[in-house]
């Protein structure tokens, strides 16, 4: 591991997240250029990540699958905004083999098409309905500015699939998943997520509404943090998924799709990181407690170790790591341990041997302040307690700190300064498409959601002083 100090946030904020990802082994640069190698431990982030909505989805009704990685072009054309709105972004397959093929193939920038001429096979009749399936993998997006995580050409992800017999079941499945993406995001994470809708003009590409969770980062920008797309009937018209109703009538149906992605561990690092390295929520760590033994001698390494391995087997049911390397000092071990954003790093010496107790520093409290002694009878109680703690206090910290960068202009000007200054806006806004593409191209910032909660009533939209029945987030974003 790299001795080096991380460059401080305050000082290059990019710099700070681009050392942190690597140094922590989360991620590293592939040989394509804007693709990234997840490592082990970025893995089992992940992993953890999956098991997390995996079981939400499945008590929810959903069932995973698996549908190819290459997608015929012309499925792509059938649904007009799907293909305007991807064709910058995709990677074009046209020989295989040693042959030119008769038709283009697309590395799958989403799934869409290729699940909707399956569904079409699928469904005869509303018996059929409703089809509720998730699939886990990758996807590939040609993008120009790329960065670990956050935005890379090849990304793993879940996209979820659904088809339904009526326009509301449909938005019921649509907000169901969004509500699902929240929760996640609140007590799994400790992400202060708002959740809301996308405007037109930044919706999914064939959707009929968007709904989002945005997250404010440490630097104050948003981060879109996963999507969940009320499609109508556009692409069950485009690849003729139909059924036949209680009255024998041929139907279209109405589906959904919805997706969160690796980009969600960088919303974690920016949320929680700080200068010396990453914060992980207990529930989402690859570990939780490291249990670093200190001693000098040979007589001392005997009764340490004896005491470890009890503690060790006291706290079998949490991620417990033991670092017994001799090769590195202890201070080297609480370094990396804390670089590495372990929530809970228990120490034991001779005198704690002596005093049958445990020395507890966590993560989220640097320094004394979040240092404590313990007897080690209990400690598996002790220590429930304390990631529990340190979960609800790296919430209320990042909910504290997103508060605090919410403002409320009441004219453009102010809203400008507010933005200039990496702050996020919520403003009574009217919506209109042109005025939104002004202040994008104007300020940088745009509209990131319609919030689902509304404080009601009416106000003077900011920008057009028209009557405005809704408020915005607006802010600058990844």
């Amino acid at each position: 591991m790299d001795e080096k100090k991380l460059t401080p946030k305050s000082e290059n904020y990019s710099e700070w997240y681009n050392q942190l990802v690597q140094r922590a082994e989360l991620a590293d640069y592939a040989p394509v250029r804007g693709c990234m190698v997840v490592r082990p431990y970025g893995w089992s982030l992940w992993e953890n990540i999956q098991s997390a909505l995996d079981r939400r989805f499945k008590e929810t009704g959903h069932v995973n699958a698996a549908f190819p990685l290459f997608i015929p072009m012309s499925f792509l054309e059938k649904e007009k905004e799907h293909v305007e709105g991807f064709s910058p972004e995709l990677a074009v397959v046209t020989i295989g083999g040693g042959s030119e093929l008769e038709e283009p193939l697309i590395v799958r920038p989403t799934s869409e098409t290729i699940i909707g001429y399956m569904y079409s096979k699928w469904i005869q009749s509303y018996r059929d309905l409703p089809l509720l399936i998730n699939q886990w993998g990758n996807v590939v997006r040609w993008e120009m500015r790329t960065r670990l995580f956050l935005r890379t050409l090849e990304f793993y992800w879940q996209e979820g699939h659904t088809a339904h017999a009526t326009a509301e079941e449909a938005e019921d499945e649509t907000l169901q998943m969004l509500d699902i993406y929240t929760d996640f995001a609140r007590n799994e994470a400790a992400v202060p997520v708002i959740p809301g809708r996308k405007s037109e003009s930044e919706k999914f590409a064939g959707a009929v509404r968007s709904y989002t969770i945005e997250a404010m980062m440490g630097d104050k920008k948003a981060l879109q943090s996963g999507t969940s797309h009320n499609l109508g009937q556009n692409f069950a018209k485009a690849f003729d998924i139909q059924y036949l109703d209680e009255n024998n009538t041929l139907q279209h149906c109405w589906t959904t799709s919805w997706g969160l992605s690796t980009r969600f561990i960088g919303a974690i690092i920016m949320t929680h990181g700080d200068d010396q390295g990453l914060v992980l929520p207990p529930r989402l760590a690859p570990i939780q407690i490291v249990i670093v033994p200190i001693f000098r001698k040979d007589e001392e390494q005997e009764k340490v170790m004896a005491a470890v391995e009890r503690v060790k087997g006291q706290l079998s049911d949490f991620k417990v790591k033991v670092d017994d390397r001799t090769e590195v000092t202890p201070g080297f071990k609480f370094n990396e341990w804390e670089l590495r954003g372990v929530p809970l790093r228990l120490e034991i010496g001779p005198k704690d041997v002596a005093k049958n107790s445990v020395a507890l520093a966590r993560r989220d409290i640097p320094g004394r302040d979040g240092k404590s002694f313990v007897a080690q009878e209990g400690i598996e109680h002790t220590v429930a307690d304390m990631l529990a703690d340190i979960q609800a206090n790296l919430l209320a910290k990042a909910t504290q700190f997103r508060d605090e960068n919410i403002h409320e202009p009441a004219t453009y000007d102010e809203f400008k300064e507010i933005i200039n200054n990496d702050g996020w806006c919520f403003v009574w806004w009217k919506e209109d498409a042109l005025n939104e593409a002004q202040i994008k191209d104007e300020t940088r910032a745009t509209l990131r959601c319609i919030p689902m909660e509304q404080p009601g009533g009416t106000g003077k939209c900011f920008f057009s002083g028209e009557e405005a029945r809704q408020k915005a987030y607006f802010a600058r974003a990844y």
